[in-house]
């Protein structure tokens, strides 16, 4: 090897090492981009059908959906929002109420201390996933600007996604453009296909949620229902997260309501494990669990709490990569990619 040859290749993994640290120097605008770009889908989700329906002009099919989600909204809010805050804020004071009731109770058989202190050591601890998950339930609520830069930014993706793709394709050398364009088809489709699964999850399970609790007697059911139709967006984590509010509350006022609560989210769980996943899987995403548990593990480790909430789609988009460029491209192995047949 001569020098000159020797120093390109040294200035060209200079230039790889420097790329990859400026990457994850950027990991938090770069979360931010993936989050536009969900939104831009779920944008798409609506204006394709409405543009083909409608034989409407794309501009106008997309201001239609972006109208529609937001009405939807403004929609929702006036109609629940004041009951949904009253509730909420009546479950900020509760829930710490409760918490000490709790402790009172455990304090003859000498667990109250025991317990705080294993509670302190995950808050000393930092750095680990359950210390990010507690940070996650932590920063509800805050990021405004960080989700009207999404927002905004979806609109533009939503507008021009072929002006998008079209740019991202040229980055690569012209004998692997067409692959790379279908990567990119393959990676929306599944992701969009995933979106809708898992919206339609979201709102079973928050109509189920409100409606036991509100059987049960548990205050603020509306309140911990639009908890548990956020949440459900985190595979695993998420439904663990929303019941302990409402476990909480139970234990407090009315230990014998905690067994019917217990019960009541086991049964939602099982009911969209068993009926609404494999109904919905039919004509979406199946991820391993496996693979989808450990990738929530190494968001939250990696990106702290938003890590958790982007861990499942950046799988989506990730899986179905590595089965078209990898598996099938370069291995030449037969393999089955995701929503292939649903263009």
């Amino acid at each position: 090897m001569s020098h000159r040859q020797f120093i390109e290749r040294l200035l060209i993994a200079i230039a790889i090492i420097a790329l990859a640290l400026l990457l994850w120097q950027l990991r938090d605008l770069l979360l931010l981009v993936f989050g536009a770009v969900l939104v831009g889908v779920i944008f798409r989700i609506i204006t394709n059908p409405v543009a083909k329906r409608f034989g409407l002009p794309d501009g106008v099919a997309l201001t239609i959906a972006v109208v529609s989600v937001l009405a939807l909204f403004v929609g929702a809010f006036w109609l629940f929002g004041s009951e949904v805050i009253q509730q909420a804020s009546s479950l900020q004071q509760a829930i710490p109420r409760a918490w000490q009731a709790i402790l009172s109770r455990l304090q003859p058989m000498g667990l109250a201390e025991p317990l705080n202190q294993w509670l302190g050591s995950f808050r000393r601890g930092g750095g680990g996933v359950f210390s990010s998950l507690g940070n996650a339930a932590l920063t509800i609520g805050n990021g405004i600007a960080d989700a009207l830069l999404v927002l905004v930014g979806g609109i533009y993706l939503a507008a021009q996604p072929k002006l998008y793709r079209s740019g991202i394709i040229k980055l690569v050398p012209e004998g692997g453009r067409a692959r790379v364009g279908q990567a990119l088809d393959d990676s929306w489709t599944s992701l969009r296909l995933w979106l809708l699964g898992r919206l339609v999850s979201m709102a079973i399970v928050a109509l189920l949620t409100g409606t036991g609790l509100w059987l049960i007697g548990i205050p603020g059911a509306l309140a911990l229902a639009v908890v548990a139709f956020i949440l459900e967006f985190i595979p695993f984590i998420g439904p663990i997260v929303s019941a302990i509010p409402a476990m909480l509350l139970a234990l407090a006022f009315d230990p014998t309501k905690a067994l019917w609560v217990a019960g009541l989210y086991l049964l939602i769980q099982q009911v969209e494990g068993n009926l609404v996943e494999p109904l919905v899987q039919q004509r979406a995403v199946d991820l391993p669990p496996a693979l989808l548990l450990f990738s929530l593990v190494a968001g939250g480790l990696l990106f702290g709490p938003v890590g958790f909430i982007f861990a499942a789609p950046l799988l989506v988009v990730l899986f179905v990569m590595v089965k078209r460029l990898y598996v099938r491209d370069a291995l030449h192995t037969s393999t089955e990619i995701p929503g292939e047949g649903e263009r």
